[in-house]
């Protein structure tokens, strides 16, 4: 199935490369997919697509190729001009750097080569994107928290985004995040001092371990979003270090 997968987005990208010409600076391939570690029947499929000019009339070449692209049920690229990708670095220094560490280029050359985030940017994102997703997590657990399916569901989709705050913290203090989410999970706890095990649940239904259904109003639950803010207040923290 992974063969499937790859092959799907090699064909992309050709088709991507032979419709576009020289407008197409780089496709690359980027995400869970190509990081690894997470279990997932049906990975998404992230693509970042850079171009000299990615205006409206430069797109619609490939206007029909998108539009079936994202109707077999991926996600629709990321597109940016090249200037727009390089004025980007201190808006999205996150996303940035964690496609950095996990992409695979497809056509082109490598959209990283020569960027560079700073220090202050990637902080002042991460307590930005740590707020925002604390008080997103804490309205859909509460309405989620009655119903044991939907708490399941809201943790695992969760999570994943939070792997990549925790990635994001660990960036922060100079450190290089594992690759291994179990062991992202312990580094970042360590730094941020908040309890691992408020993860063992998500760890393992992300990874294929043996994960309990939820009851509702479940305390692994709790124990999740308690964690979550614990690791905001040190986020928080960080701008007085």
């Amino acid at each position: 199935m992974a063969r499937d997968w790859s092959a799907k987005l090699d064909d992309f990208a050709r088709e991507l490369e032979r419709t576009l010409g020289e407008n197409l600076v780089s496709v690359a391939q980027f995400g869970e997919a190509v990081r690894g570690g997470l279990r997932d029947d049906r990975p998404q499929l992230d693509l970042l697509v850079i171009l000299r000019d990615a205006g409206p009339a430069a797109l619609r070449p490939v206007g029909r190729a998108l539009a079936q692209w994202v109707k077999a049920g991926n996600s629709p690229p990321l597109i940016f001009s090249e200037r727009g990708w390089r004025d980007s670095v201190d808006v999205f220094p996150i996303e940035i750097e964690d496609m950095r560490e996990a992409h695979r280029v497809l056509c082109g050359s490598d959209p990283f080569d020569g960027l560079s985030t700073s220090a202050s940017d990637l902080r002042q994102e991460l307590e930005r994107e740590i707020r925002g997703k604390l008080l997103q997590l804490r309205a859909e657990f509460a309405a989620a928290e009655a119903d044991g399916r939907a708490l399941s569901e809201l943790l695992a989709a969760s999570a994943k985004t939070f792997f990549i705050l925790f990635r994001a913290v660990l960036r922060t203090r100079g450190e290089t995040p594992p690759g291994d989410p179990a062991a992202l999970v312990q580094a970042t706890a360590e730094a941020a001092r908040i309890d691992p095990d408020a993860f063992d649940w998500v760890l393992r239904k992300l990874t294929g371990g043996k994960a309990p259904g939820l009851e509702a109003f479940d305390p692994i639950g709790v124990r999740y979003v308690e964690a979550v803010e614990q690791l905001a207040h040190y986020v928080d923290g960080m701008k007085d270090g």
